[in-house]
């Protein structure tokens, strides 16, 4: 029998893939994102309601100034996150898929606890069985990548040992953090 949580990603999953939610939400999310977090303390994404969400910390791959961004994640069920530079279908890829590829090393925060992660391009061979992942979670995801027109950058999170320098929160994390259930599971 669906869950509650199965039935509203099935109403809500194909109305994130119509023209109109392509355009509107870049402009509405972040903005939404930004003062729900505020208002949490970080512990609350919007996104995090229907899917696992954390915020990805990278460095600017040109300017060097640190970059946060919201983002999808897919548990690949050995302690790391799938995440998918769809950047709803536009056909450019995300600065923050530029600002991995540049810097690897980089933190997350899930669920209101921060660490450290290591970043990784998703090999070809490797690629439809990620996607199908994906779409386990949020069915049709993969069809921003056809939308698009280009090839979406697929990358693992791996979780890494504590480093010198601090996060931008420092909290720290349990080893298999991004293969537990987020509050709306």
């Amino acid at each position: 029998m669906p869950t509650v949580l199965q039935l509203t990603r099935s109403v809500v999953a194909p109305i994130t893939r119509t023209r109109l939610f392509r355009v509107v939400a870049p402009v509405v999310l972040p903005p939404i994102e930004a003062v729900l977090g505020a208002l949490s303390g970080g512990r609350l994404q919007l996104a995090s309601l229907l899917v696992p969400s954390l915020v990805l910390h990278t460095v600017g791959a040109r300017s060097g100034a640190p970059r946060d961004v919201h983002l999808m994640y897919t548990p690949d069920g050995h302690g790391r996150a799938i995440v998918a530079g769809t950047s709803f279908a536009r056909d450019r890829h995300p600065g923050w898929t530029y600002n991995l590829m540049a810097n690897p090393d980089a933190w997350i925060t899930v669920r209101d606890r921060t660490f450290r992660v290591r970043a990784t391009r998703v090999p070809a061979a490797e690629r439809d069985a990620a996607w199908a992942r994906i779409e386990a979670q949020w069915p049709g995801y993969r069809g921003y990548e056809r939308d698009s027109g280009r090839v979406v950058r697929l990358f693992v999170l791996r979780p890494v040992a504590e480093a010198a320098a601090p996060p931008p929160d420092p909290a720290r994390a349990a080893g298999r953090l991004l293969d537990a259930p987020s509050a709306s599971d």
